[in-house]
């Protein structure tokens, strides 16, 4: 919006312009459409026989093909020069972020449900949570609310992920085959997992939770030394490609594999690749840097609703107990976490209003410094 040069902006060209907080929540919704078809379509892949180690390097290959040019003419200024030391650290963050991440989320994704994946993905905020603590990214005071909010919030998610883990339950809803549209008919057994391994579905998925977390927490060091975050996207898509371009090729000796032997398929894969990875990581970046991270987090909850709708209605997926309590267990805890951090942030804000005052008193009358301490509410204090 242009400024008309006094320092204020235009009245009349400001009701045609969509709110800046608004444009995000918009952005948000999508992001979590993005993931929660992401789920549907992979687990879709995966049964109509898609390799394990071929889907990742397509999915790969696609999202930097279309993050690159974007990067490139976006990023000219923003790009340090290229040392050894950033290539290992992109190396590095391709191997979490990309090879352990996706390559365990196939595994857990192929053993579960969509439902149930996403559901435990709503453990990723906390345990992101939990890494930061450990590497002094993140401070907690437990002698104030949202000391306890975030730990209380992180406990809770933990307990609501293993619980989904060591307990499936009762079925508790099983739709009929007549609530499944038609077309997807085929693909009404994809929701069922009784020839599959529960339970190492859930510990790959566990790993898949921690390699997201690790991968989040240790892009903060990365990108403080190299602020071009579409490029630093780029180089990390570009080395997971290459480490599961080497896996396959060892790994995968029949060589129909390589191949896509239908439509679905081919769209499978482009949906993984130019949506839940080339398009949901511009736009994560994008509210990242407009509203932070916890505003990020704040929608993943909606995913867990998206998929378990999709899933119920495409796939013919039951529901369980388990599932379902831990469930609200992970989504209250993420809650909780949510809510200690902006809580955090509003008393720091204030805290910084009380020394900006606290200065200016000082400025004015030497030797009042030791009054201002007292007079800070007792929930900064």
């Amino acid at each position: 919006m242009a400024d008309d040069g006094t320092g204020s902006t235009p009245a009349k060209s400001s009701s045609f312009m969509v709110p800046e907080r608004a444009k995000l929540h918009m952005a948000l919704t999508v992001l979590q459409f993005a993931y929660a078809g992401n789920h549907v379509f992979v687990r879709a892949a995966l049964d109509l026989g898609v390799s394990k180690l071929i889907f990742p390097v397509y999915r790969n290959l696609i999202a930097m093909l279309l993050l690159i040019p974007f990067a490139y003419v976006l990023e000219k200024k923003e790009r340090p020069k290229m040392s050894l030391s950033f290539l290992m650290q992109f190396f590095v963050l391709g191997l979490i972020g990309i090879t352990s991440n996706q390559g365990f989320y196939l595994l857990g994704l192929d053993n579960t449900t969509p439902t149930f994946t996403s559901a435990i993905e709503n453990a990723i905020p906390a345990t992101t949570f939990i890494m930061a603590v450990l590497f002094r990214f993140e401070h907690v005071n437990l002698s104030r609310r949202d000391g306890k909010a975030k730990v209380i919030g992180t406990v809770a998610s933990v307990a609501g992920a293993t619980l989904m883990t060591l307990y499936k339950g009762p079925t508790i809803y099983k739709p009929s085959t007549t609530t499944t549209l038609d077309q997807f008919s085929q693909l009404s057994s994809m929701g069922d997992v009784k020839e599959k391994n529960w339970t190492f579905g859930c510990i790959c998925l566990i790993i898949h939770c921690l390699s997201w977390s690790g991968w989040i927490v240790l892009q903060a060091p990365v990108l403080k030394r190299y602020p071009a975050r579409l490029s630093v996207t780029s180089y990390t898509c570009f080395f997971g490609l290459v480490q599961f371009l080497a896996i396959a090729a060892w790994v995968e000796r029949d060589s129909t594999a390589w191949k896509i032997h239908s439509t679905a398929e081919f769209w499978d894969i482009f949906y993984a690749g130019a949506v839940s990875s080339g398009m949901a990581f511009a736009i994560q970046i994008w509210v990242i840097d407009k509203g932070g991270p916890v505003f990020v987090s704040l929608y993943f909850p909606l995913q867990t609703l998206l998929v378990a709708l999709m899933a119920s209605l495409l796939l013919g997926e039951e529901f369980y107990l388990g599932g379902i309590i831990g469930a609200v267990l992970i989504i209250s805890g993420l809650y909780l976490v949510v809510w200690g951090k902006s809580l955090e942030s509003k008393l720091a804000k204030e805290t910084s209003n009380f020394r900006s005052l606290s200065d200016n008193s000082n400025t004015r009358s030497v030797g009042k410094s030791n009054l201002i301490d007292p007079l800070l509410p007792p929930s900064i204090r």
